[in-house]
Formats: C-alpha cells, structure tokens, sequence
C-alpha cells in the first residue's frame, strides 16, 4: 500500500514540474457545483495546485441557484439557444447570485481548505467588457453579453499576490449603462486567452467528446483542433457540445496550449487530468 502510494507521488512529479509557475483556467458548473462530495474534491484539487506553485483561476456558473431564486421569487427560467433569456429584472438576480453568494461561497470554501481565494466579478477592473448578443438572424437574448475584451490586470495582481482568484461570470457593458451575463464557458476562454494559461479546464456533466454520444465507452481522449470541422459536419460534436468545443477551439488557436473538456462527476478529475499519466475527458491541441 505505502509502495503504491509513493509511486502515485513520484508519477505526480514531473506533471508538478511541468505545471509549477504556469496558469491554469478551471470553469467550474454543473453537478460538481451541486454535489457536496464532489464540490469538496474540486475545493481542494485547487488548493493543492496552488499550493504546489500552480496559478489556478476559477471562473464559475451558478445555473441552478439562479433558477432557484428565480423560482422563489415566482418567475419561470426562459432559455433561447442553450443561453437564458435574461430581461432586467432577471439580470438583477443572475448579478446577485452569481457576484454575491455563489462568489463568495467558493471564495469561503477555499478559505476553510486552507487556500487563499478572492472573489472577483468580471465589472472589477474592467476585467470582461462585453456588447448585447443578438445573432445574426435577430434573435435576442436580452441582456446577455459577447465579451468583446478582457484586461486580465486584475487576475495577474492577484496571482503574484499568492491568492486563488475566484472570477464571476458578469460582465461591465460598454454599448449600453448596464451589465451583461456571461456564458461561463466564453468567459474561461476568453480569460485563459488573456493570462496566456497553459491549459483550460471545463468541468461539466459529460465524460468528454464521445464518438457514440449514447456509449461512454467511446471517448475521444485527444482532438487537434483542424480536425473538429469535420467532426461537427459528421454529427459528432453535436447540439450543447459545440458551443463547449468551440471555446476550447477558439481559445487553442489564440495561444493556449491545451483545452480540456472533462467529467465534473469524477473525485479528483483535476488533479487526475494535470498530474497522472492517465488524464481523463478530452484534451484539444
């Protein structure tokens, strides 16, 4: 048993070497947000990154507790494209929940595992400045927002200073006197983009790309980049997972060096993915 355990440590190593310095996005959603099992493994894979010389950031959702609170308050959840519809007063919602509770939540969580977080919103610093989304072909989503530029100042002042920044996906609008709300998976991209980051995690609900979307046997443990038009023309990535595959995509071609996109439901996943040979979920080069 103590074998065993020192051989994970010293297959660990060279990964911590790789990594040490460097700056790694994690998006944090979906059921590892909910779970409380789950929600402790990814509070403490990131203190344990930072404290072995990783600059990690968090960028995080908070679907569920915005849908809660908008329950409580009588006001049914509307989605148009995969994207919440959000009119004003549930801008108001989605700005307290997200910049409010769910931030300093995690900021405290961090705290209580012995790591140094701070909560930031994407209004602080200028750090997301976005425009309203309106497609091509009109369609309106109300106040959520394309990022149309990131001064990651504040993130990098906060990594030299040691501490874990814990980033709210809410952005300051600079077409209109309002914010906007940020699809979190944009927002990781765009902000790994910024920071230069050696690797982009998403954490969501799914083990990875899969060849047969309904056998999670079929995984695709590594994708180029060049190669994903022909995967979505084959149906392959289809439906929620090619906005998802298209920020890894985006934020590949702009500079960073790997995108994964993995399964939040596994214990440990970033911990497995950065520092065993294994690796789990998709990796994007």
């Amino acid at each position: 048993m103590e074998n065993q355990r020192a051989q994970v440590l010293i297959e660990a190593l060279p990964h911590i070497q790789k990594y040490y310095g460097k700056t790694v996005v994690v998006k944090y959603g979906g059921n590892a947000m909910i779970n409380e099992t789950l929600k402790d493994a990814v509070i403490h894979d990131i203190v344990l990154l930072s404290l072995v010389g990783v600059r990690v950031v968090v960028v995080h959702g908070g679907g569920p507790e915005i849908s809660g609170m908008l329950k409580k308050i009588g006001k049914q959840s509307e989605f148009v494209n995969g994207l919440r519809y959000t009119d004003r007063e549930t801008m108001d919602i989605v700005q307290m929940v997200l910049c409010g509770k769910v931030n300093k939540d995690l900021v405290s969580l961090l705290g209580n595992a012995g790591g140094a977080g701070v909560g930031l919103s994407g209004m602080d610093g200028g750090l997301f400045q976005a425009v309203r989304k309106i497609d091509a072909d009109g369609t309106d989503y109300g106040y959520v927002g394309n990022i149309v530029k990131v001064n990651p100042e504040p993130v990098v002042d906060m990594l030299e200073h040691g501490y874990i920044p814990v980033v709210s996906t809410v952005a300051l609008g600079v077409d209109d006197d309002t914010n906007y709300n940020i699809n979190a998976d944009l927002a990781a991209a765009k902000l790994a983009v910024a920071l230069q980051a050696e690797k982009l995690i998403l954490l969501t609900d799914v083990r990875g790309l899969l060849m047969d979307r309904h056998d999670e046997n079929t995984l695709l443990p590594e994708v180029k980049v060049s190669a994903v038009p022909k995967l979505i023309k084959d149906g392959i990535i289809a439906g929620g997972m090619i906005p998802k595959v298209d920020c890894c995509v985006e934020a590949v071609r702009e500079g960073v060096r790997q995108a994964n996109i993995q399964d939040g439901r596994v214990e440990h996943s970033i911990l497995i993915e950065l520092f065993s040979n294994q690796g789990v979920g998709t990796m994007f080069y």
